[in-house]
């Protein structure tokens, strides 16, 4: 299969994939759905000309993106948030898990892939993912079937979400809640909350990084029955998100100066605002970074599991916000 449909010399490819960005930093009309897209014609137009560098790239830019977003939100709000959710992230942790190992062995999938595909529905995608991988022994195929499968569906939720959310007649908290459940990836998550509203991309975000905590206890739980000696990868960001929550909050009130608006708007609403615009660049990487060769290898059955997992969690979920919350 041919992984591209045209053929460009790099150092062209490289020219167009830098303008690329750079517009989707200028252009206000480039939200997160619009660059995500623009990564895909990307990937399957000419390639990614810096693909060995993407997996970084992405990961760092998210990370530091979602700490931003960290710098316009309060603290007694988001504490509010999360306590609200985490009996119910904790039920919906359980109940993916349960039911990606009994989907799984019913499909026929290979352990490794379904309880790839099972914790990165059920946690936060990719990062929960490349966190059991090396605690199970799981090799290159099978991360990338499990990449690919959550990949894709993240994708489709980015455009599905926030119009179901709308036509659900949700309010923002729902909204928030509910994206941070039903969608496996903190890209995904923050990228559909933040097109329904501000509110919503606090909630969303809050709820998401408490879910991705539960990485910890799961890599560890899975270390113990798996004798495993494989490095915990443990997400140090979130406590920085954690911080700059405490900034934005308390320090204006020590530093007034911090509080002041510049051009209209306060030095943390700047550092928030980059923080949108780094999620959007960061979703464009992501586009940028699949190929027909990953899809082609992901096969039907993953996807299965992948979406059968989706469904139960996303409707699950629609239930309990709508009557709880």
């Amino acid at each position: 299969m041919k992984s591209t449909l045209i053929t460009i010399p790099n150092q062209y490819r490289q020219i167009i994939f830098i303008i690329l960005i750079v517009i989707c930093l200028v252009f206000p009309v480039i939200s997160a759905p619009i660059a995500l897209v623009l990564g895909l014609l990307v990937a399957f137009v000419m390639g990614h000309p810096f693909l060995h560098l993407n997996k970084k790239a992405t990961t760092l830019l998210l990370q530091v993106s979602v700490v931003c977003l960290g710098f316009n939100m309060n603290f007694e709000h988001a504490l509010k948030a999360g306590k609200e959710g985490f009996l119910f992230t904790v039920g919906t942790i359980a109940m993916t898990l349960l039911a990606g190992w009994f989907i799984g062995k019913k499909l026929k999938i290979d352990n490794n892939t379904s309880m790839l595909i099972s914790n990165g529905t059920a946690i936060c995608g990719g990062s929960a993912i490349a966190a059991i991988a090396p605690i199970i022994k799981a090799n290159d195929q099978q991360i990338s079937v499990a990449l690919g499968t959550i990949f894709i569906l993240n994708s489709i939720a980015l455009f599905i979400f926030p119009p179901l959310g709308h036509l659900i007649g949700f309010t923002d908290q729902q909204f928030g809640t509910w994206c941070a459940i039903a969608i496996h990836d903190t890209s995904s998550v923050v990228g559909a909350a933040s097109k329904f509203s501000n509110e919503a991309l606090q909630v969303a975000t809050t709820i998401k990084l408490e879910r991705a905590l539960w990485i910890i206890p799961l890599s560890l739980g899975t270390s113990y029955f798996q004798k495993s000696k494989g490095k915990i990868k443990i997400p140090y960001f979130i406590f920085y998100f954690i911080i700059a929550i405490l900034v934005s909050t308390y320090l204006p009130i020590y530093v007034p100066a911090l509080g002041n608006k510049i051009g209209g708007e306060t030095l943390f609403t700047w550092v928030f605002l980059a923080g949108r615009k780094g999620l959007v660049v960061t979703l464009f990487l992501i586009g940028s970074g699949l190929s027909l060769n990953t899809i082609k290898q992901v096969g039907w059955r993953p996807i299965l599991q992948g979406v059968m997992l989706w469904v139960l969690i996303g409707t699950v979920s629609l239930f309990v916000i709508k009557g709880l919350v």
